[in-house]
């Protein structure tokens, strides 16, 4: 099975620590963030895709082609157009079912072997502040219903972390509404769900690391997870 991670950004908002090299090589516990996302996959991954950007040499000579006994292949993402068009990117090398993940929050190991249990799901946790993430609103049956980026006024506080069992079928449904000059997974996710049913699993462990002080907090939720 293959794992495509989103690595592409310059992450302006964990400035100073990404002046020198991208978030995915940020370090908590002295362990880059790459190494815990990596460490966390079910066995079933077999392949990384990596979609690289900004300083993407230094994630290509860290990770080489083999990282934790997992095949690596790098695809360029040169300009920014959001999180879709980096999707679309991989298409030629996707077979079937693939996780895809963000390359800047860390996962329970217990809860991607949840998500991949499944056909297709998404990974969502309940948030305090829920205009500031995708939010998730679920069918009666438990499937993925809406998901609204950002909201004003939000549905729910169940928030998607951006971990997804996704599968090629999510091809079929082209990126059609651009927010600026970038389109977002969120309208295509939205549109393939009606088609394809999207299992909502909540998750227990969900770091995100956006900013310079979540590394502190990530360092403490580790230990207490006994993750280091």
């Amino acid at each position: 099975m293959q794992c495509v991670i989103l690595a592409a950004g310059n992450g302006k908002r964990l400035r100073p620590l990404t002046e020198d090299k991208p978030k995915q090589l940020v370090t908590v516990h002295g362990k880059p963030l790459i190494d815990y996302i990596v460490e966390a996959l079910p066995s079933a991954i077999d392949e990384l895709i990596i979609v690289v950007g900004y300083r993407g040499d230094m994630i290509r000579e860290y990770c080489g082609e083999i990282f934790h006994g997992k095949r690596v292949t790098y695809i360029d993402q040169f300009v920014a157009e959001g999180t879709a068009r980096a999707l679309w990117l991989c298409k030629d090398l996707l077979k079937g079912r693939f996780l895809f993940m963000f390359g800047d929050d860390i996962h329970g190991r217990e809860d991607l072997a949840r998500a991949v249990s499944f056909v297709r799901s998404i990974l969502v946790s309940s948030v305090t502040s829920p205009e500031k993430f995708g939010i998730v609103v679920r069918n009666p049956d438990g499937t993925l219903g809406l998901m609204i980026e950002k909201p004003e006024h939000a549905p729910s506080n169940c928030a998607s972390t951006g971990a997804m069992v996704l599968d090629d079928h999510i091809f079929e449904f082209e990126p059609q509404t651009p927010v600026g000059d970038e389109y977002y997974l969120t309208e295509v996710i939205e549109r393939y769900a009606q088609k394809y049913p999207i299992a909502v699993v909540e998750q227990n462990l969900w770091i995100p690391i956006g900013y310079p002080e979540d590394i502190t907090k990530a360092e403490t939720l580790l230990s207490v997870y006994k993750r280091i």
